[in-house]
């Protein structure tokens, strides 16, 4: 049985589970108005009360995009404890998780556009297929009138997310459209994609994983890369 702890930091909603191979023993979610950094520990604590850290066979992160903030967050911890414990680490990116919980429930094939608030009128996004493949890899847009325009005339979109909202006013009239509520990033489903990478020995480097941030961070004065 391989015991594996999933963190998920990318956007205000910070959540940790842990899985035992595919099965979900435990998870916990916290909204976040500021910092990851107070919370977390004390959340992956508490999951493991009937547990050691030593039981841990692997950690698997959310990746991002999203918070830089967050994400940074996420890995010092995540890639701290995976040297502390010799154990590896499974980065499973933050919008292929949010699609894996939506897809299920697609059974008409519509193509998937999980969205990621990005601030001012941008969104971290990709595109997959109705059969849940990637079509448009991660990548910032600027939402505008005219975005997915041309796939929108011919097929039905699924838009999901909190970016989604962004959307919505400029996009809900087309009738290929499609918002849905209910769907955010979560530590859940990364544990749950993060088994099949654990099988294969799917690993990322510690000592040089970076987060996919996207873009660089702005702060009020600079651009920090």
């Amino acid at each position: 049985m391989a015991l594996i702890l999933s963190i998920e930091t990318s956007t205000a909603i910070c959540s940790v589970a842990i899985h035992a191979d595919e099965e979900l023993l435990a998870y916990k979610a916290v909204p976040i108005n500021r910092s990851h950094a107070e919370s977390l520990l004390p959340m992956i604590h508490h999951l493991l009360q009937d547990y050691t850290m030593q039981d841990l066979a692997a950690i698997a992160i959310a990746e991002g995009p999203g918070s830089y903030t967050g994400l940074r967050i996420g890995a010092a911890t995540a890639t701290g404890l995976c040297y502390t414990l010799d154990i590896p680490l499974i980065a499973i990116n933050t919008l292929e998780a949010m699609v894996s919980q939506a897809q299920p429930f697609n059974m008409r094939g519509a193509w998937c556009c999980p969205m990621i608030d990005a601030r001012r009128m941008e969104v971290y996004c990709l595109l997959t297929d109705g059969d849940g493949k990637i079509v448009t890899e991660a990548h910032p847009h600027i939402v505008t009138e005219d975005s997915f325009q041309e796939l929108l005339t011919r097929q039905d979109v699924w838009f999901f997310g909190d970016g989604a909202a962004k959307c919505k006013p400029l996009l809900a009239h087309h009738k290929h459209a499609i918002f849905i509520d209910g769907i955010s990033s979560s530590a859940q489903q990364v544990g749950a994609l993060a088994y099949a990478d654990f099988r294969k020995q799917q690993f990322v480097d510690i000592n040089t994983f970076v987060p996919k941030y996207l873009k660089p961070f702005m702060s009020r004065n600079r651009v920090v890369a």
